[in-house]
């Protein structure tokens, strides 16, 4: 017996108009159809080569437990190694203990705690802004911006055809509040000034952008965007999702590490990467922070992240600080595996920071090789179609400031062993 209700989409039916003309009826068609249409994971999954939703058993940061194996964690945003730091642990636990489990309430009424202000304070004093926001996911971070400022008739978003979901779910948002929505091919200079001479030069714009893209690894070309809003009166946002801790003066991100910190008038990002918590941020002027506040649904209407969250990012950015040996770390073992992939022959996306990415070219045999990696004990992502372009299929590795030698070279004598059983290299 089916366990849900159906929709008969196989006949239609026909009725006498008053003229005496007979007409008949649309076939039905089914909102659900999709779902049913939608096979490839399952096939996928009979095949064993799917490498989606696997469940962690236990997680000690570059080991992992999966299906009772200890695997090498390849594949983390966890770049400093901070989420299973004991002193990040101890903070979290602290904070239940003294906040309880949930804030219960919304940062516009119950939900604020001085947890929330006092990481506020940290992040903007950190990122050399007047004022911080903080929201329950790097998610809504986008959702909280560009929305929100982005709204009339001729105002526009500019942003990178490569940015994360969060900004591209944004600007659809924008969109559906009569904002205009423009894009320019990734990190292509020429078509971003292309896409802003098509624009009328006293329009209200915001150029949005990714520091270091979440595929790649590759980092904006941002002293060019810079000049570019200065020349066509635009305003900057800069996702540093994959950038804080990783890049920059003291894991400050992108503007930081060109030097542009007073060029970009804001900047985004999460606490699920090097600041092992979850959660996100926007920090920029304080009367524009102060607007967002007021007027942003995704902060408003959305219940504050926990203290437990909030304590541990607290703490993991006090580490970060205090410690820079943790992104010196990252970007040794980064670089080590990089570099011994490329002379492998294997042709790797253009990066240099904790994300490397391997295209193999094909679906089916990134698939194959995600299996033979995972079999051998290493966990990776793989991203195929349509996540990418056809002929872009590629395994992605991150890297941890915690990997041991050992780990990383199993890491590259496996991809070694695998890309030539395969035909890669």
């Amino acid at each position: 017996m089916e366990s849900h209700r159906s929709i008969d989409t196989t006949s239609s039916d026909t009725h006498n108009r008053d003229n005496g003309t007979v007409e008949s009826t649309p076939k039905l068609k089914d909102l659900f159809q999709k779902c049913y249409d939608f096979t490839i994971a399952d096939e996928i999954k009979a095949q064993g080569l799917y490498p989606y939703f696997r469940p962690l058993e236990e997680n000690e940061g570059p080991i992992v437990t999966i299906e009772g194996r200890k695997i090498i964690m390849a594949g983390s945003n966890n770049y400093l190694g901070l989420t299973s730091d004991p002193r990040v642990k101890e903070a979290a636990k602290k904070a239940i203990d003294k906040y309880g489990t949930s804030c219960s309430g919304s940062r516009y009424l119950t939900g604020t705690v001085k947890l929330h202000v006092e990481l506020e304070e940290k992040l903007a004093e950190f990122f050399g802004k007047e004022d911080c926001m903080i929201v329950s996911t790097g998610y809504q971070a986008g959702q909280a911006v560009i929305p929100t400022l982005v709204q009339g008739r001729g105002e526009y978003i500019i942003s990178d055809k490569d940015n994360h979901a969060c900004i591209v779910v944004a600007n659809l948002m924008a969109r559906g509040a009569t904002a205009n929505v423009e894009r320019y091919k990734h990190n292509d200079m020429e078509d971003l000034e292309r896409v802003l001479q098509k624009i009328p030069l006293e329009a209200p714009k915001l150029i949005a952008t990714d520091g270091v893209f979440s595929v790649s690894g590759a980092i904006v070309n941002l002293p060019e965007v810079v000049r570019l809003a200065k020349k066509y009166n635009a305003r900057i946002m800069v996702d540093d999702a994959h950038a804080v801790g990783v890049i920059g003066k003291g894991g400050r991100g992108t503007a930081s590490e060109f030097g542009l910190e007073k060029e970009v008038d804001l900047i985004m990002g999460t606490f699920s990467k090097s600041l092992a918590s979850l959660g996100g941020f926007i920090a920029g002027e304080r009367a524009v922070i102060n607007y967002i506040r007021h007027h942003s649904p995704a902060l408003i209407f959305s219940a504050s992240p926990t203290a437990a969250s909030v304590a541990a990012a607290l703490k993991a950015l006090e580490i970060m600080q205090q410690e820079p040996e943790h992104i010196e770390r990252l970007i040794k073992n980064a670089t080590r595996v990089r570099n011994a992939l490329k002379s492998l022959g294997f042709r790797l996306m253009d990066a240099r920071t904790a994300i490397v990415s391997v295209i193999i070219g094909d679906q089916h045999k990134t698939l194959v090789f995600w299996r033979k990696l995972y079999d051998a004990g290493i966990f990776v992502n793989a991203f195929v179609r349509p996540g990418v372009m056809p002929g872009h299929e590629m395994l992605r590795t991150s890297y941890m400031s915690t990997h041991e030698e050992w780990q990383l070279d199993k890491i590259v004598s496996e991809f070694e062993r695998i890309g030539k059983e395969l035909g890669v290299i």
